[in-house]
């Protein structure tokens, strides 16, 4: 069993960063995840909103690590389930591979919470516990599999900006049209007529 950690401070108030986390797929800087699915989502009794969800990704192993495990095929589905506690200010998502199981499995924990110090600032803990099963080089594997995590959670940081962005610019592009200053093709027919 190996467990990967990991700390990152987001420059943006726990709002956005939550709204980010629930749209961040799909996105061009983690192409291995092509399908996102809402199984079940409903708002408990203490307005917590839980979303259960399957994603459907393409595991980028390295090809030693495909021969030594035994398996050619790399399309994995995870399940994640994710709490957003609006009075609480916490956003907890909890993810784990439903394929391959029986040789390798990753539980992942993240945890999004306003900055103790700043209200505009998002602090996100990651935790991976990763375990490979009934092979020989496991601790290999699963320090292998931990590097690639590693690299791949700063993809997701990277995704979550790159959203982060969008979701501001669709925000300015419907103040900008509330407020009449963008001229639409149509409506620009239409006024210079």
């Amino acid at each position: 069993m190996k467990i990967w950690t990991s700390e990152h401070i987001f420059h943006h108030p726990w709002e956005t960063v939550t709204k980010a986390a629930m749209q961040k797929y799909p996105n061009p800087m983690n192409p291995s995840v092509f399908g996102v699915d809402v199984l079940d989502r409903n708002v408990d009794t203490q307005g917590r909103l839980h979303s259960k969800r399957l994603l459907s990704t393409e595991w980028g192993l390295p090809s030693i690590v495909r021969s030594i495990i035994g398996i050619a095929r790399t399309c994995t589905y995870i399940q994640e389930h994710s709490v957003v506690d609006p009075k609480k200010k916490t956003l907890e998502l909890q993810s784990t591979n439903i394929t391959f199981t029986n040789l390798v499995s990753v539980d992942e924990k993240l945890t999004y919470k306003p900055h103790p110090e700043d209200p505009h600032k998002t602090i996100l803990t990651q935790e991976a516990i990763i375990t490979v099963k009934g092979v020989s080089l496991s601790s290999y594997l699963e320090g292998v599999m931990a590097s690639s995590i590693s690299t791949n959670a700063g993809k997701g940081r990277e995704a979550m900006e790159w959203v982060i962005r969008r979701l501001n610019a669709e925000i300015e592009e419907m103040a900008s049209t509330a407020r009449g200053t963008i001229r639409t093709p149509m409506a620009a027919a239409v006024v210079d007529k």
